[in-house]
């Protein structure tokens, strides 16, 4: 399996389908976790999501540090990364958001490299209002280039939709049979 990115809105089934496809796999899992609990329900939804996984999974939990997460997984485990929507937050309050895009970049390639099969979670943020504050706009304007970084990187693009996924296609290719 190649680099599956899924994305879509809160609650689309973005974190099911990634444990499913997972869970088909004989290779040992490696999940990334990237959320933090700020507050007690961050802290309840991130327990909710331990207890969703298998037991033998190996979890790491590691909120800015991708690139080493994921040197740190060995190329013959799935990898499951959830995701890339928190870590944008990290990211953007650790080193501002040009910096943040530039990482997700080099993490989007390191992650396209892996010859283990790789699931990418994150959010659609990009749909709604314009936010009202000026940190919400470059969190929803970073959200958007990081996934379109990773979108450019998979083989395999889903977007989510109330537990149904609709395949991507790269724009580039969809443009040139249109014309």
């Amino acid at each position: 399996m190649p680099l599956i990115l899924l994305i879509g809105g809160a609650r689309s089934g973005k974190s099911a389908l990634a444990l499913q496809l997972a869970r088909q796999q004989e290779a040992p899992v490696v999940f990334i976790a990237t959320g933090e609990a700020g507050d007690r329900e961050m802290a309840e939804r991130i327990d909710r999501h331990r207890r969703e996984r298998p037991g033998g999974w190996q979890t790491l939990e590691e909120p800015l540090d991708l690139r080493a997460a994921l040197a740190s997984v060995a190329v013959t485990s799935c990898l499951v990364l959830d995701c890339l929507t928190l870590w944008a937050a990290n990211a953007l309050e650790a080193f501002g958001a040009g910096e943040a895009e530039s990482v997700a970049r080099v993490v989007a390639l390191a992650a396209a490299a892996r010859s283990g099969p790789t699931i990418v979670v994150t959010n659609e943020v990009g749909l709604g209002i314009v936010p009202g504050t000026p940190l919400g706009r470059s969190y929803r304007d970073l959200l958007g280039r990081v996934n379109t970084i990773w979108a450019e990187a998979a083989d395999h693009v889903l977007l989510l939709v109330a537990g149904r996924a609709l395949p991507l296609e790269r724009a580039e290719e969809l443009a040139t049979r249109l014309l």
